[in-house]
């Protein structure tokens, strides 16, 4: 009796893991493609939306980490130019250096003679025009920051949509696989989309942040210059 009785339970042991069997587990990239065309498309929506705001910030990081970049002998020179009225030297130190500031004071040694004003206003003027160069395309990202979740919410709209209508025309036979295959499926695009909006979202804060120190660099130079002039000769 205790002979069968072990074998029993022996046989009874060997038959679980046929019966539990395999935990399945699905990769980023199965769990991406596995919402049907429509969840397809959202995907790649916020593919192309986050290739594009990467650009951008990589783009726009570098060219104003340039501009903000300052020659601390620079401003020493255009002074020194300027007093001893060798303007040619001066407008030349400025057209040799690839700046937003060199660009600002080239203009207004270019209207030294005039009235104090209109230098003034041309040396703003330019100084308008590179803060919109530098600001170029990030309202592009600040875009993306705001509709990559939107578009991550419609992506789960269309999924929870498609899953009712399976349990819809599946009648009575609704059972929890079936709801639990649709939702993390219409889910995994409001994951992908608030990612991308994240993403864009720091990326545009911190870009505008150095865009705001640079013109704070361009204005305290630009003041510099017109304090320059109005010093008696």
């Amino acid at each position: 009796m205790n002979l069968m009785f072990i074998t029993t339970a022996m046989a009874q042991e060997t038959m679980v893991p046929e019966e539990i069997g395999e935990e399945k587990t699905l990769s980023i990239l199965e769990l991406m493609t596995s919402g049907g065309i429509g969840g397809n498309i959202i995907m790649l929506s916020l593919l192309i939306l986050s290739i594009v705001a990467i650009y951008i910030f990589v783009e726009r990081y570098l060219t104003i980490r340039k501009a903000g970049e300052e020659d601390a002998a620079f401003m020493s020179a255009v002074k020194d130019a300027i007093h001893k009225g060798d303007l040619a030297s001066a407008k030349a130190l400025c057209l040799r250096t690839d700046s937003p500031v060199s660009r600002m004071i080239e203009k207004g040694i270019s209207r030294i003679g005039r009235p104090l004003g209109d230098i003034s206003a041309a040396v703003e003027n330019v100084g308008k025009l590179e803060t919109y160069k530098l600001e170029k395309n990030l309202a592009a990202l600040a875009t993306i920051s705001g509709a990559a979740p939107m578009i991550g919410f419609l992506g789960t709209v269309i999924g929870m949509i498609l899953a009712f209508h399976e349990m819809a025309m599946a009648g009575g036979s609704v059972n929890v696989e079936m709801l639990a295959g649709g939702i993390y499926t219409a889910m995994t695009t409001t994951v992908a989309g608030l990612v991308v909006g994240i993403m864009a979202y720091l990326g545009y804060n911190s870009l505008v942040a150095k865009v705001e120190n640079v013109v704070f660099k361009m204005e305290a130079r630009s003041t510099e210059f017109i304090d320059l002039l109005h010093e008696p000769a």
